[in-house]
Protein backbone atom coordinates (compact mmCIF):
# COMPACT_ATOMS: atom_id res chain seq x y z
CA UNK A 1 0.00 0.00 0.00
CA UNK A 2 1.48 3.34 -0.97
CA UNK A 3 1.48 5.92 1.95
CA UNK A 4 -0.35 9.07 1.73
CA UNK A 5 2.56 12.04 0.52
CA UNK A 6 0.52 15.26 1.69
CA UNK A 7 1.36 18.57 3.65
CA UNK A 8 1.51 16.33 7.31
CA UNK A 9 3.67 13.94 5.62
CA UNK A 10 7.30 13.77 7.31
CA UNK A 11 10.53 12.31 6.10
CA UNK A 12 12.75 10.48 8.09
CA UNK A 13 16.31 8.74 8.74
CA UNK A 14 16.77 6.20 12.23
CA UNK A 15 20.08 6.24 13.11
CA UNK A 16 21.76 4.10 15.96
CA UNK A 17 24.86 6.76 17.36
CA UNK A 18 26.34 3.63 19.22
CA UNK A 19 27.58 1.37 16.53
CA UNK A 20 26.88 4.37 13.59
CA UNK A 21 24.36 2.54 11.02
CA UNK A 22 21.32 3.99 9.53
CA UNK A 23 18.64 1.25 10.89
CA UNK A 24 15.50 2.79 8.95
CA UNK A 25 14.27 5.52 6.71
CA UNK A 26 11.07 6.14 5.95
CA UNK A 27 7.70 8.44 6.00
CA UNK A 28 4.86 9.03 8.07
CA UNK A 29 2.28 11.30 8.57
CA UNK A 30 2.84 13.83 11.43
CA UNK A 31 0.45 12.63 14.01
CA UNK A 32 1.59 8.88 14.26
CA UNK A 33 4.92 10.02 14.60
CA UNK A 34 4.75 12.37 17.46
CA UNK A 35 3.63 9.38 19.71
CA UNK A 36 6.55 7.47 18.97
CA UNK A 37 9.70 6.53 20.99
CA UNK A 38 12.41 4.79 19.54
CA UNK A 39 13.93 1.25 20.53
CA UNK A 40 16.94 2.17 22.32
CA UNK A 41 18.23 5.49 24.04
CA UNK A 42 20.84 5.09 21.74
CA UNK A 43 18.78 5.81 18.16
CA UNK A 44 18.10 8.81 17.30
CA UNK A 45 15.76 10.16 14.28
CA UNK A 46 16.47 13.00 12.18
CA UNK A 47 13.93 14.76 9.72
CA UNK A 48 14.61 14.94 6.46
CA UNK A 49 12.95 17.34 3.37
CA UNK A 50 11.31 15.19 0.56
CA UNK A 51 13.80 16.32 -1.79
CA UNK A 52 16.95 14.89 0.70
CA UNK A 53 14.70 11.55 0.97
CA UNK A 54 14.13 11.18 -2.43
CA UNK A 55 18.09 11.34 -3.19
CA UNK A 56 18.72 9.23 -0.53
CA UNK A 57 16.50 6.54 -1.93
CA UNK A 58 18.08 7.35 -5.68
CA UNK A 59 21.32 6.54 -4.66
CA UNK A 60 20.59 3.40 -2.14
CA UNK A 61 18.79 2.13 -5.86
CA UNK A 62 21.80 3.40 -7.81
CA UNK A 63 24.11 1.02 -5.48
CA UNK A 64 21.73 -1.61 -5.02
CA UNK A 65 21.98 -2.59 -8.98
Amino acid sequence: MKKKDDKDTRYFLDLDLKNRKIINWDCDQRHILVGQELASPFHHRIFLTKGQYHKLERKNLELGK
